[in-house]
């Protein structure tokens, strides 16, 4: 089915002038892949929030979710902490992305090297009301755990 994608405006920063904008890798990928604006080594467990050298406007009615790549996390324990992050509509400052290094040995993250997907999606707002009892469920209140038994 075809679909209309939204505009996200996308300005540079003077350190990301000469790096790729965010794209799709394949006609059927979900995210964008996002590259880093600096050199950072990550020692084992560490985490840095790795420079992107571009700010966007996001849609009203849209956020850009931040996922880690599957790739990163599998070969070398790298993900993105707070995950998927959420870039709201009203932020206009640099994108970072937040990775941490799960694995065992040190992890060089280099200029232009691919570190994150980016994935725009529609948001959803509540309204909260607030009630004296709530409904009742076959779950109930069983928590963390409890539908695998």
């Amino acid at each position: 089915m075809p679909f209309e994608p939204i505009k996200i405006a996308l300005r540079r920063l003077p350190h990301g002038g000469d790096l790729p904008l965010p794209t799709y890798a394949t006609a059927g990928a979900a995210g964008m892949d996002v590259v880093a604006a600096e050199d950072v080594t990550l020692a084992p467990g560490a985490r840095h929030a790795v420079a992107t050298g571009f700010a966007i406007a996001i849609p009203e009615g849209y956020e850009v979710q931040v996922r880690p790549r599957s790739g990163l996390a599998l070969k070398f324990g790298v993900t993105c902490l707070n995950t998927p992050g959420t870039i709201d509509e009203d932020y206009r400052g640099e994108i970072k992305v937040i990775l941490a290094n799960l694995g065992s040995e040190p992890f060089d993250v280099r200029r232009g090297d691919r570190i994150a997907q980016l994935v725009p999606a529609p948001v959803l707002r509540a309204r909260i009301v607030e009630v004296d009892v709530l409904d009742t469920t076959d779950r109930g209140e069983g928590g963390f755990g409890s539908t695998g038994q």
